[in-house]
């Protein structure tokens, strides 16, 4: 299922996507004005916008508009001019979860199409299919509470090759309240080779909410010959038990400088996975060998409780058989269960993880990998 495109230069790709990132926050349109007047004009006050304060000024509605030197706890997470970074907020309104906020920056979208149940579906994409060198992505994530909420991706996450070993990687950050479920399963990493990709993601879970997470990789282009030829790739996933009441405040954490209550937090899980040549030939017998997809496939919270049941029945059943195209192990922990799976091919490990993710639609209202595997 791996496909071999003809890439663009790098440098090039990257110059492109700069041109790209400027025309956007400026509001112009490729073959618009001079560089020399954008400046201008994008500080200029427009219409619109001096009638819109002249409406506020006189209705005495409080200004909460991002200011200039705006720390990073302002009240408006989702108001950052930072490049990569993205903010999803959902809510329980009328009896279904709705987004109440949503903002992306280049090189990262946030699509939210309308889903077929009571839950949000939300999809990450990125202007050019993919990252690049230097490219730093952030993914805040707000549930509040009674919430439903699947965050996918709409194909892999490629990683171009990357020969002067600039910094590329993704974060994300997401707080689940009370009775909320959080369904966050991307497509596979797609590493090529000669590039670097370091990945972390920390979930605070409320002890009532629930959590389905996805983390694979690929080993890159076979029908090109890559194969577990990267120079780097790390995932780390913590996820946290959060206080009742501590989270989904409306406002903005940093990572840097957490809120008190996510700082003291009891982490629940950890896994962290590193691949680097350094510790030996990733291709190596003694190490990947012939496999070419790794997936990790947590459940946990009381509302998945039965589904991680079902998975370790399913699992311990199984015979063990020598030289299987597909392993898979099953471990229990707190609230849940850990499946971890190795396969010589994408297709293999999907169908496998799909034969265990046959209770999402009665949680989604449908079932988002249906037309997907």
């Amino acid at each position: 299922m791996q496909t071999d495109l003809e890439l663009p230069d790098l440098g090039q790709l990257q110059t492109q996507r700069a041109k790209s990132s400027r025309l956007i926050s400026t509001g112009l349109q490729p073959g618009g004005l001079p560089a020399s007047e954008r400046e201008a004009v994008s500080t200029a006050p427009h219409p619109t916008e001096e009638a819109a304060e002249a409406a506020r000024v006189a209705n005495g509605v409080p200004d909460t508009r991002l200011k200039p030197g705006a720390n990073e706890n302002n009240t408006r997470p989702f108001a950052s001019t930072a490049l990569g970074q993205a903010h999803l907020h959902c809510e329980h309104i009328a009896g279904k979860s709705a987004v109440t906020s949503v903002f992306a920056t280049s090189p990262l979208k946030l699509l939210t199409p309308r889903s077929r149940g009571d839950s949000v579906w939300t999809y990450l994409s990125s202007f050019g299919g993919g990252m690049v060198a230097g490219d730093e992505t952030r993914l805040d994530i707000q549930l509040g509470p009674d919430t439903r909420c699947f965050v996918g991706t709409q194909a892999s996450t490629k990683i171009y090759r990357n020969p002067s070993h600039r910094p590329c990687s993704h974060r994300v950050h997401a707080e689940v309240a009370e009775n909320s479920l959080l369904v966050l399963a991307p497509a596979p990493v797609q590493a090529f080779g000669n590039s670097s990709f370091r990945q972390r993601q920390e979930i605070f879970l409320h002890p009532t909410a629930g959590l389905m997470l996805l983390d694979w990789c690929c080993s890159g282009r076979v029908a090109r010959g890559e194969r577990w030829a990267f120079n780097h790739y790390s995932s780390r996933i913590e996820v946290f038990e959060s206080a009742p009441g501590n989270t989904n405040t409306g406002e903005a954490t940093s990572t840097r400088n957490p809120k008190p209550e996510i700082r003291n937090s009891p982490r629940v899980f950890l896994d962290s996975l590193l691949l680097d040549p350094a510790d030996g030939p990733l291709a190596a017998p003694m190490r990947l060998g012939r496999f070419n997809c790794l997936a990790l496939l947590l459940f946990l919270g009381p509302q998945l409780q039965s589904a991680a049941q079902q998975l370790l029945a399913n699992l311990a059943e199984r015979p063990v058989t020598r030289r299987a195209p597909l392993v898979s192990s099953a471990s229990p922990i707190r609230d849940g269960a850990l499946l971890r799976i190795a396969g010589e091919s994408f297709a293999d490990v999907a169908r496998e993880l799909h034969t265990h993710l046959t209770f999402l639609p009665a949680l989604l209202g449908d079932d988002p990998f249906a037309r997907k595997w």
